[in-house]
């Protein structure tokens, strides 16, 4: 949820750019001060979790890009890239190495190039 100090501040101060899959709305300052760079924020549909962010998006928000992708034409996406996801840590889809205790607790032998240390 949205504190009233942010949500008073993008009322007051912010400028909808643009909006993305998930709901998530961005915002830009009205009037930007003499010297200062633009400030550029996000208030979240749902959960405030920063992986929720799409890349290009993301570029737009750390200034890593100066138009928002509402303004540019979409990149071709590359054959190896993967569909955006959000944080999956905490949950069942999260990753789980072998030998991991939720995986069973049960890891592969060890190849024998590995040798315990032993105190003298």
């Amino acid at each position: 949820m949205t504190s009233i100090g942010t949500r008073l501040h993008t009322w007051l101060s912010g400028l909808l750019v643009g909006t993305d899959e998930a709901g998530n709305r961005y915002y830009r300052e009205r009037r930007r001060g003499r010297g200062r760079r633009e400030r550029r924020w996000v208030i979240y549909e749902g959960d405030m979790e920063a992986s929720r962010v799409p890349p290009d998006w993301h570029g737009w928000l750390h200034h890593i890009v100066a138009e928002p992708p509402t303004e540019r034409l979409p990149a071709e996406p590359q054959p190896w890239e993967q569909a955006h996801q959000p944080n999956l840590t905490g949950t069942d889809a999260a990753y789980r190495p072998p030998g991991h205790a939720l995986q069973g607790g049960a890891r592969d032998k060890a190849t024998g190039d590995y040798e315990a240390w032993q105190p003298e």
